[in-house]
């Protein structure tokens, strides 16, 4: 059995859960997250608790389980508490500007790279060398920062580049000389 798709996931004060056939709505302070989920997976949703259940052992009912499991458990986490993702700008003259709802990117181009976020989700600048990625939906927040980060990623040589806040940049080693 799954280990992750038998935990029940817990239903915080201020969340409501609802399903209407294979769609799932979870409303919460933060906002709405709606999403359809395969017809055979059963999700049982109780007063303060949902467990989600396989009709049978065979390969794709439990491959299914636990994904369902943990896609609703991020749907209940992002209206009531939301996601960040932190990104750092390394690099001599690499920084970020807040410009209207979009942020504003030197990263050694001959040009300012602009980004507009889309809706749903919001970048923040707390200062020149740091980006923040905030919103209710997971896969549109890891999304956004890895497309933030691919713009410019780091280089091994010297580490100059857009990397995420808890990324180890595998360094390399120099030329040597005689």
């Amino acid at each position: 059995m799954s280990r992750v798709g038998k935990k029940p996931i817990a239903i915080p004060a201020g969340v409501t859960v609802s399903m209407n056939g294979t769609e799932m709505t979870v409303k919460g302070p933060k906002g709405t997250l709606v999403r359809n989920f395969h017809p055979d997976i059963k999700v049982n949703i109780s007063e303060n608790e949902i467990v989600v259940e396989r009709p049978s052992d065979n390969k794709q009912h439990r491959s299914l389980h636990g994904t369902t499991r943990a896609l609703i458990a991020n749907m209940v986490t992002g209206v009531s508490d939301g996601f960040t993702r932190t990104l750092e700008l390394v690099g001599v003259g690499y920084r970020a500007a807040k410009s209207g709802k979009g942020v504003t990117l030197s990263l050694g181009f001959s040009h300012p790279v602009e980004i507009s976020p889309e809706e749903g989700i919001e970048i923040e600048v707390p200062n020149q060398t740091t980006l923040v990625v905030k919103g209710i939906n997971k896969e549109r927040v890891g999304q956004v920062a890895a497309e933030i980060r691919a713009i410019r990623k780091p280089e091994p040589y010297k580490g100059k580049g857009i990397k995420y806040s808890d990324e180890v940049i595998r360094r390399k080693e120099g030329k040597k000389g005689k």
